[in-house]
């Protein structure tokens, strides 16, 4: 298993989940000026600054003194039809063709614009890259989120709170071992099928045709 990082701008981790898969990650990608936040974090933690493997974005939130320092690192990307949180996945899939998982950490805190954005972007990647058994997740202090694309059976846990999401009102979802089924929902807003609870350690979901979805666990 090769297990990387993206650190993104957001609000840094503080919990001992979050923290424990940064200071485990066999690489660390930094968009933009999260690296700042990563460097103060690991001279507090290890008493040194610990660099990362690379700084990716356009650099447009990134001090040039900054830039200048940790020029041997950084991968300018000046497009701006991508946001950094995808420049840096591609960095990493070109980069690391072994890559078994990837914890996207930071995404979301501070702007509410940029949380749903990354969120909705989790649904995309499985579209816009050949991910394979590549596992992608975003983790915060509050919640682990990441994308399906078809029926599957998720090993949850009995009691965990679980929010189901996608963008497309023609797709139903059958659901086993939640505590309101999804079966009639409509998939038309962000809210219908939201707060629930696993009622089993198992959750069965089944799709009316594959596409795209979110599932959002505490």
């Amino acid at each position: 298993m090769k297990n990387i990082v993206i650190l993104c701008d957001g609000e840094f981790p503080r919990k001992t989940y979050p923290l424990y898969l940064l200071d485990s990650a066999d690489a660390v990608v930094c968009c933009d000026a999260a690296v700042l936040k990563y460097l103060r974090y690991t001279q507090r933690r290890f008493g040194r600054e610990c660099l990362p493997e690379a700084v990716v974005g356009d650099m447009d939130s990134l001090p040039r003194s900054a830039r200048e320092r940790l020029s041997t690192l950084i991968v300018h990307i000046s497009e701006q039809d991508d946001n950094d949180l995808t420049k840096a996945l591609r960095y990493v899939l070109g980069k690391h063709p072994d890559v078994t998982d990837i914890h996207i950490l930071g995404a979301g805190g501070r702007r509410e614009d940029h949380t749903v954005g990354n969120l909705g972007l989790l649904m995309e990647y499985p579209r816009l890259f050949d991910l394979g058994d590549i596992h992608i997740e975003a983790v915060s202090d509050y919640s682990t989120a990441f994308a399906l694309t078809d029926s599957c059976e998720l090993h949850v846990g009995k009691g965990r709170r679980f929010s189901l999401f996608s963008p497309d009102n023609s797709l139903t979802i059958r659901s086993e071992g939640l505590q309101w089924p999804t079966d009639a929902v409509v998939f038309d807003n962000w809210w219908p099928a939201t707060l629930n609870r696993a009622t089993e350690d198992v959750v069965k979901l089944t799709f009316s045709h594959p596409s795209r979805a979110l599932v959002i666990l505490d």
